[in-house]
């Protein structure tokens, strides 16, 4: 019995262990009761690093496909992304990126080459455009459901075949694999439920500037629903087929009817690279004024004055200030331009918009007149805002209601809170949109500070990056009323780089929400104003 009874306590002690398959002798102590859960807890964080691996991987080898949509054959792919968004990218036109959605996934649609059979009938009937452009809609909604069961079944079978190879172990495979199915439904799931289709209305375009007109759109009042996402879209198709079937000049869009563009410029600064790309721009973007708001030149000298002469090439009327860098010789050659106006505490009425301005009250270049040189010390101040309480008083007393006013400074914008809906301004080299302090009962004014549209001339090779070229298109609606602008910025000097960025006012009528800007000493309003470079 003894014999027995020890021959079995022995084939106890020594069977494999259930676990980890040991035929050693199991230890014995306190240690013992805490290794189970530790193992266990190891067990499942390595499950679902397992999952979280494949259903990147099975994201990454599946998650794509291929789609008509209207006339092209488009591939559509998913990858992991922090922020989200889409990318239309359209070959070699360039790509619309736009904030469609959030999640970690993002959607790129690939427009590729026409079908022959589909191009041959494109170019016998234009009209085929048109009808070809009314299913992409349909076919966009279609082959992105296909998309998400195609990522789903590849992110689950890539799991799957993983964690078999891994764990070898039928249980282990299938919790891995239903948790990359749970981890790649919730993402699919976060960008459905987030998603925005008013977001193609403010695309941020990436391309040949020549291009952007046709790419973006016409800017157009917004509406939050499906209709006007499925007008874009159609619209968006219809305008990339034109492009690929034909061999003649840029098709320009029809206008908007009732939309007044204007393209605002500032702080040229003897850069001859502005004129080309602001002529560029007037001609695609069928600009209907221009507004520069100062520092053509450097120092303001006589043989800078021919750098003017560029404005009449433009046949559009330009409406230009003083800034800190010009003096009255180069207003007065501005002026000599057919088609130029120059505002001094003066306004115009063009194109349906009455303008007012007003010219920087210092001239840098001349350390006698301006001592305190272009900082914004409090002699400076006294002087910028000194001249937009002139400009004020003449808005105030306008027989027309004013729709834009003009300074060089921000630091001027001040005193206009109030007096019209929009001022424009340069002098700091950086772009910036912001809503003026207003009393009680004032309307809104916003104000925009324009970039420089001449990289800061030879200011802008100073860093360590060379300063964008930039410039603005103002859409204005029927009653005169910012709708929608275009930022455009072009790499600086010796860079090629094209960026335009489309900002829709939803409501005209109450301006552009910004951040409020504070009030100096003295109680007079005023901006805060970057330290400028010229």
């Amino acid at each position: 019995m003894d014999g027995q009874r020890d021959e079995g306590h022995d084939d106890a002690d020594d069977r494999d262990d259930p676990v980890t398959g040991d035929d050693r002798p199991r230890p014995t102590g306190w240690w013992v009761g805490a290794a189970g859960p530790l193992r266990r807890l190891g067990l499942i964080v390595a499950v679902l690093a397992v999952a979280l691996a494949g259903a990147v991987l099975g994201v990454l080898a599946g998650g794509q496909v291929s789609t008509d949509i209207g006339p092209f054959r488009a591939n559509l792919s998913i990858s992991p992304a922090r922020d989200g968004g889409t990318t239309v990218d359209i070959p070699p036109l360039g790509a619309l990126l736009l904030d469609s959605h959030d999640g970690p996934t993002h959607l790129t649609v690939r427009l590729g080459a026409l079908d022959q059979g589909r191009t041959e009938a494109l170019i016998d009937d234009p009209a085929s455009i048109s009808r070809a452009s009314q299913s992409a809609v349909e076919d966009v909604r279609s082959g992105v459901m296909r998309l998400g069961l195609r990522t789903l079944g590849a992110s689950v079978l890539v799991t799957l075949i993983l964690a078999g190879l891994i764990f070898r172990d039928v249980r282990r495979t299938a919790w891995a694999g239903g948790l990359a199915l749970l981890v790649t439904a919730s993402s699919l799931g976060t960008a459905a439920a987030t998603l925005r289709p008013q977001a193609i209305e403010e695309p941020r375009y990436e391309g040949l500037l020549v291009n952007a007109p046709a790419i973006v759109g016409d800017a157009r009042r917004i509406a939050n629903d499906y209709t006007k996402y499925a007008e874009q879209l159609q619209r968006l198709v219809g305008n990339v087929s034109q492009l690929y079937t034909t061999v003649s000049a840029l098709p320009l869009l029809e206008p908007t009817p009732g939309t007044t563009r204007v393209l605002h410029v500032s702080d040229m600064h003897l850069n001859p690279t502005g004129w080309q790309l602001i002529r560029t721009v007037v001609e695609q973007f069928g600009i209907d004024v221009v507004i520069d708001t100062g520092d053509i030149t450097d120092w303001g000298s006589e043989p800078e004055a021919s750098f003017v002469a560029s404005i009449g090439l433009l046949k559009k009327p330009y409406v230009f200030i003083r800034g800190n860098h010009d003096s009255g010789k180069t207003a007065a050659a501005v002026a000599r331009q057919p088609n130029a106006i120059v505002l001094n505490n003066t306004t115009t009425t063009l194109a349906g918009l009455t303008i007012a301005g007003i010219g920087d009250p210092r001239f840098t270049p001349d350390k006698n007149t301006s001592p305190a040189g272009s900082g914004l010390t409090q002699q400076v101040a006294d002087q910028v805002i000194g001249a937009g309480n002139q400009l004020a008083a003449t808005v105030r007393s306008s027989p027309r209601p004013v729709n834009i006013a003009l300074v060089h400074d921000p630091a001027s914008a001040g005193p206009l809170a109030g007096t019209c809906p929009l001022v424009l301004a340069g002098h700091t080299h950086s772009r910036q949109v912001s809503e003026l302090p207003q009393a009680p009962g004032q309307q809104r004014t916003t104000l925009m500070v324009e970039g420089s549209t001449g990289g800061a001339g030879l200011r802008g090779l100073e860093g360590e990056k060379p300063t964008p070229l930039s410039m603005s298109v103002l859409y204005f609606d029927q009653q005169k009323l910012l709708q929608a602008y275009d930022t455009i910025t072009v790499g600086g000097t010796g860079q090629a780089q094209v960026n335009l960025e489309r900002r829709l006012v939803e409501n005209p009528a109450a301006g552009v929400p910004a951040t409020p800007t504070p009030t100096p000493s003295g109680g007079v309003p005023a901006t805060p104003t970057p330290t400028p470079t010229g």
